[in-house]
């Protein structure tokens, strides 16, 4: 029960002192040993040095292409002015009876195309704030509408996604990027549609009760010159390689793939022939906008290498958390929790979600839960699936979707940014933001699983 009780402990710090403030790279390893002093059945500096940091440098290794491709191809549509180029041309086209949708839109866009989360939600939000000030939309909906378009079915449901939560699953299941599509678009669906209606139809009453977009002092939004900004075509050209690329790569090409030389280094084309894929479509996609942009771009060294530098940050995050989730794993008290949780009834689908939702809750990452839970767990349900003939592409997909809810509690760190961008506070803008990130996620998880138990894939 001690031991129990440090687990509990552990996580409970994690999460409080997280919201706190205080990085992850501090607190993983220190919460780590604090549940291992509790647990006294394993050594404690062999747990950090051992388990703890070569779960990280592990993590790190398969992962960091990933984020230093995707944060670099980020940082390169942003300063080129493209993602403001397709943000503007989908408002323009939709119109401001329709800023919502505009909205929700442009950061799917972005999103789905492999734009950072936190690129899109600066870059849309002097759009969204025009937008919503010309329409007399309340401004405190603005962050429910950003987070509905880049953080919910564009990041973890729709088939294709190049974002990290629809990256990591991959090895574990022998999976793509698109993995289980009918499944992705049936959640994704959920989301989109769900959100949609909740953010509109909240908006309809407060604008019918007499609100405006309000009085914002404070607001410093500095209107954006139209006539430098890349055309629409230039603009979507990288996304569609992004997502194009990456489908052939993973459906035709290393998926007849004779990768059988892999197995001396410990490994399988199944298992990275999504990261290879992604690899290939994030590069080229990166050295397409370049050319494409070069007179946009006031300094290309420049703007590669703050893109290059920003991924150190978000890579030694996740890394920190799974070397904690991973010390927790060796714990005589975790094959308690990890008996509980394969225990839930039903199909290993709702232990799945279960476990991963939770995770992805008190660490406040999509990506951190899921790493932990997959690391933990992921080569049972790899063997459930095969025991029950049950798609690992089912698993992939549910493990994926499962992370995009509870990850956007309160102390989420992307919810603490966004809502600094937009100038709001969690009292002002949360309720709504947590209905379309954290509830109707949870919900369209849900129909994801009744699906596949049902045999959709």
């Amino acid at each position: 029960m001690l031991g129990i009780f440090g687990i509990i402990l552990s996580l409970g710090l994690l999460m409080f002192l997280a919201y706190r403030g205080i990085t992850v790279l501090i607190l993983a390893p220190l919460l780590a040993m604090l549940a291992v002093l509790f647990s006294g059945d394993v050594p404690l500096l062999a747990s950090y040095t051992e388990v703890f940091m070569v779960n990280f440098a592990g993590y790190a290794k398969a992962y960091f292409p990933l984020f230093l491709l995707g944060a670099i191809f980020g940082k390169v549509m942003d300063d080129a002015g493209a993602a403001k180029s397709i943000a503007h041309f989908i408002t323009k086209k939709l119109g401001k009876d329709k800023a919502i949708l505009a909205v929700v839109l442009s950061c799917g866009i972005l999103t789905y195309g492999g734009v950072s989360l936190f690129v899109v939600a600066f870059a849309v939000y002097p759009i969204a704030a025009a937008l919503f000030r010309e329409a007399n939309i309340p401004k405190r909906f603005i962050p429910a509408s950003i987070a509905l378009g880049s953080f919910t079915f564009t990041m973890t449901a729709l088939p294709g996604t190049p974002q990290i939560q629809n990256a990591i699953p991959m090895p574990f299941f022998g999976t793509t990027a698109w993995a289980a599509p009918f499944l992705g678009l049936i959640g994704g669906g959920v989301m989109f549609g769900g959100g949609l209606t909740w953010i509109t139809f909240r908006s309809k009453k407060a604008m019918a009760a007499g609100e405006g977009y309000g009085n914002h002092p404070n607001e410093n939004i500095k209107d954006m010159d139209q006539s430098n900004l890349p055309s629409f075509a230039a603009a979507i050209l990288p996304i569609i390689i992004v997502l194009g690329l990456n489908f052939v790569l993973g459906k035709f090409y290393f998926g007849n793939y004779d990768g059988a030389y892999l197995e001396q280094y410990g490994t399988s084309i199944d298992k990275v022939k999504g990261i290879w894929s992604l690899i290939i479509a994030l590069v080229v996609s990166i050295v397409v906008a370049i050319i494409f942009f070069k007179k946009n771009l006031a300094d290309v060294k420049d703007t590669v290498n703050k893109g290059a530098i920003g991924s150190l940050l978000a890579i030694i995050n996740t890394s920190s958390e799974v070397g904690y989730g991973n010390v927790i794993k060796t714990l005589g008290a975790f094959a308690l929790v990890k008996s509980a949780i394969l225990a839930i009834p039903g199909t290993p689908l709702i232990s799945l979600a279960a476990s991963t939702s939770i995770l992805a809750g008190i660490t406040g990452s999509a990506s951190g839960g899921m790493s932990i839970a997959l690391g933990a767990l992921g080569d049972i349900y790899l063997q459930k699936a095969v025991e029950l003939g049950i798609s690992p592409q089912a698993f992939h997909r549910i493990a994926a979707m499962a992370c995009g809810g509870l990850d956007t509690l309160p102390h989420n760190g992307a919810v603490i940014t966004l809502l600094g961008i937009t100038g709001l506070t969690h009292k002002e803008s949360y309720a709504d933001l947590g209905m379309c990130t954290v509830v109707i996620p949870l919900g369209a998880t849900i129909v994801a699983i009744i699906a596949a138990s049902l045999g959709v894939v």
